[in-house]
């Protein structure tokens, strides 16, 4: 049986905390200590990835501390009571099995008197035939002519995961023949969102994907009436070209508004559902059954290392506590996460929701108030272009920002040209090696204005190129590295109850039910 503590009741926290500023990174990055250490602070991941921490304030005995806090909150415990199936979402009392839909780390999993892992497996296999169906001509529009764009209506997690996920891939795709239909995301109630989407693809030929675990989620259902209206208009008929991921007990379930509705339950969260039918279906739409499978290998795989009690061998783990020491320690309160890959240009977008969404809370996970600093803010752009836009606070701010760099060896696409003797990818390569450094050692100058203190900390996750199997091990770390953090923090990383107030507030301003300061704003906004 886990203890479930505080974080500042542990004695290792407080051992963490007379280690305030024990290393100078400037000085330990400099000349050949620098060579040396960026060599012996690596810990491999699965996929070909390695995390890479050499340019972070800690050193042996920050570690050696950040394993006795491990240990001491019992965290990978914690994360066995999660795969095992035991209640760890205490705001909402239900399972979290996010890590089921990849792989069984565990043991069996019954509830509600279903084995999840079987459920999760048959969705899959499920949502595999339809895909190859549409794919191979069998399931067509009224005309009898193939489905050439996938299009999922969802907000949240069932947006920005799936996008990230998909534009992480779209080139890799076709480059390895492998690309089967475009796929094409409305998420935003603006109708300007789903007129633009729906002014770009031509909807004969288009197949819409709904996502919404309730089936009543304001947004998603707004869209899907703008969405049904456009194919009326076209003459078309709406249930011929759509079909609902959603839970077996919502209305859209059995609904002849449909083709199919392949199935969820509540316990896989939104910003955790990627691997999930929510990511399945327009994934495998997009490139193919095998791919999405190639993806949750990867993820599994990762999963897999997060199981490991050894610090230096768990990579999530370990990233996951020097967030905590940054943040609680160090006092940091924001991060920059910073790919050096143009595919992976929304995945910050997904990291943002899935740390903030989970971790920005200020109760433990009993609902009582605590007094310690909890989840960071999270923003991020694709090098180089974030070097030429906010890298400057970055370097001379007044703020220290520890910065997440992700970088690869090889392009996805492989076409390169040769200008002053480098190729496009070798200069990508030279500025995250630059950026490292200039963050970490800084310059001197006798002209303040172009003085460099340094002594800004960053990691940086390398892999040789941005596969399925890598993007999967990628997603699985970042979502561990946030279950990690909240499992010390001692908070709830499953509910997301701050985002309901304002969906509450806002039925009542359409309603009419206003007054005070709302009323105000409904004026102001003619409403």
């Amino acid at each position: 049986m886990v203890k479930w503590t505080n974080y500042d009741e542990l004695d290792s926290a407080k051992e963490l905390a007379s280690l305030k500023n024990q290393v100078d990174v400037k000085s330990v990055m400099s000349g050949d200590n620098g060579a040396k250490r960026v060599k012996e602070y690596s810990v491999p991941m699965s996929s070909g990835l390695v995390y890479n921490y050499a340019s972070k304030q800690v050193d042996d005995k920050v570690v050696d501390t950040l394993a006795k806090l491990a240990d001491e909150a019992e965290l990978v415990d914690k994360f066995a009571c999660l795969y095992n199936g035991e209640v760890v979402n205490t705001g909402e009392k239900r399972l979290v099995l996010h890590q089921l839909t990849r792989g069984q780390l565990g043991d069996d999993v019954v509830a509600d008197d279903v084995n999840k892992r079987e459920f999760y497996v048959s969705q899959q296999e499920r949502i595999a035939e339809f895909a190859n169906k549409v794919h191979n001509g069998e399931i067509v529009n009224e005309k009898g002519e193939k489905f050439t764009t996938a299009v999922q209506i969802g907000i949240g997690g069932s947006d920005l995961g799936p996008r990230a996920m998909y534009l992480s891939l779209e080139n890799w795709a076709k480059t390895n023949k492998c690309f089967k239909m475009e796929a094409r995301f409305i998420s935003n109630v603006d109708p300007d969102d789903a007129s633009a989407v729906l002014d770009g693809i031509d909807v004969a030929h288009s197949i819409f994907i709904l996502v919404s675990k309730s089936g009543t989620t304001l947004e998603t259902l707004t869209n899907e009436s703008f969405v049904k209206d456009a194919l009326k208009k076209a003459g078309l008929d709406p249930s011929k070209h759509m079909i609902a991921v959603t839970s077996e007990t919502s209305p859209l379930a059995k609904s002849d508004d449909y083709l199919d509705a392949f199935f969820m339950d509540d316990y896989i969260g939104g910003r955790f559902s990627s691997t999930s039918s929510v990511g399945g279906a327009v994934l495998s739409l997009a490139f193919g059954p095998e791919i999405f499978a190639r993806f949750l290998n990867g993820a599994a795989a990762e999963d897999k290392n997060s199981t490991n009690k050894d610090i230096r061998k768990n990579p999530a783990l370990l990233d996951a506590l020097i967030g905590v020491y940054e943040r609680n320690v160090l006092g940091y309160g924001t991060t920059a996460v910073l790919p050096y890959s143009q595919a992976l240009s929304r995945f910050p977008a997904h990291l943002q929701q899935l740390d903030m969404e989970s971790n920005g809370k200020s109760v433990n996970r009993f609902g009582e108030e605590i007094s310690y600093k909890t989840g960071p803010v999270i923003y991020g752009e694709p090098g180089t272009n974030g070097q030429h836009s906010f890298y400057q606070l970055l370097h001379q701010g007044t703020d220290i920002i520890p910065l997440q760099f992700i970088g690869f060896k090889n392009s996805q696409m492989g076409n390169d040209v040769v200008i002053e003797n480098s190729t496009s990818q070798q200069k990508l390569k030279a500025n995250v090696a630059a950026q490292i450094v200039a963050f970490a050692c800084g310059k001197d100058d006798d002209n303040r204005n172009k003085y460099f203190e340094g002594n800004r900390p960053s990691s940086i996750i390398v892999g040789d190129e941005l596969t399925p199997e890598a993007l999967g091990a990628l997603l699985a770390h970042f979502e561990n590295k946030v279950m990690f953090q909240g499992f010390t923090w001692n908070i709830n990383s499953f509910d997301q109850e701050g985002v309901q107030l304002g969906k509450v507030l806002a039925k009542k301003v359409l309603a009419g039910d206003t007054d005070g300061a709302l009323k105000a704003y409904s004026e102001l906004l003619e409403i």
